[in-house]
């Protein structure tokens, strides 16, 4: 077992993953700095998900290291690994999960109540977030009054509200139209750079990918490009093009 570099907030080795016998990762190894926005690119079935799902305690490898903190999270119970992604990560999904019977401001606040913040407290930060994604005027409104794009923004809001420690974006504006794909990541990376957010962001557009300071691209399960930072550390507006 080999200890991850110190800069590093997450560190892989060699993983491997298998769904049904097919290799979804073979011998991926990965990085990401404290505070760094890493876009993960590839085609869809390259492996992008499975890797987030393994970086963030969801899966376990079949081979391999995951270290978050110097902490092996490859080692852990399945509880420990809960509560690391309740404590620790946020996780925004291609198409949002919220909760029908609550209002928007209630599904952005969810983590926090869950956490026992109280209501009061969890509903002006919820109501914070949900202002910066322009739907403030939509927080008592239930998902089923909401477009598409509004829910999605209501995810995104539910993932940042607890400002976690790293952010797992899995395809996250993928079924929206420009405008909205661009103003949701505008508020996501700002928000990570003001709080400080580590962001892992899986996309299969080149266009999403120039929002990260970082790129690695995917291609059947196999890291096969990097785009490494510039020799300054960290990129001031975030333009690395991502190839596959």
């Amino acid at each position: 077992m080999v200890a991850p570099p110190d800069n590093d907030v997450l560190w892989a080795r060699t993983l491997h993953f298998s769904r049904n016998g097919t290799p979804a990762l073979t011998g991926v190894s990965v990085g990401v700095r404290e505070q760094e926005i890493l876009a993960v690119g590839g085609p869809r079935g390259s492996g992008k998900t499975t890797l987030l799902q393994c970086l963030s305690g969801q899966l376990v490898a079949q081979q391999g290291e995951v270290w978050f903190n110097s902490t092996p999270v490859h080692t852990m119970g399945r509880l420990v690994r809960e509560r690391l992604r309740r404590d620790k990560f946020g996780w925004i999904d291609p198409q949002p999960r919220l909760v029908p019977e609550l209002t928007a401001w209630e599904n952005a606040a969810l983590p926090l109540m869950l956490h026992g913040v109280g209501n009061r407290t969890a509903r002006k930060a919820a109501l914070e977030w949900l202002d910066r994604l322009d739907i403030g005027n939509l927080a008592r409104k239930r998902p089923h009054a909401l477009t598409h794009a509004e829910r999605q923004r209501v995810a995104v809001a539910r993932a940042l509200v607890n400002e976690p420690t790293v952010l797992f974006a899995d395809e996250p504006t993928a079924p929206l139209h420009r405008a909205d794909r661009a103003h949701i990541l505008r508020t996501l990376t700002t928000a990570a750079r003001s709080h400080g957010i580590t962001v892992v962001l899986a996309t299969h557009d080149a266009d999403v990918a120039a929002f990260a300071d970082r790129s690695v691209s995917l291609l059947d399960g196999r890291i096969v490009n990097t785009v490494p930072l510039p020799a300054d550390g960290k990129s001031e507006g975030a333009a690395c093009s991502l190839s596959v």
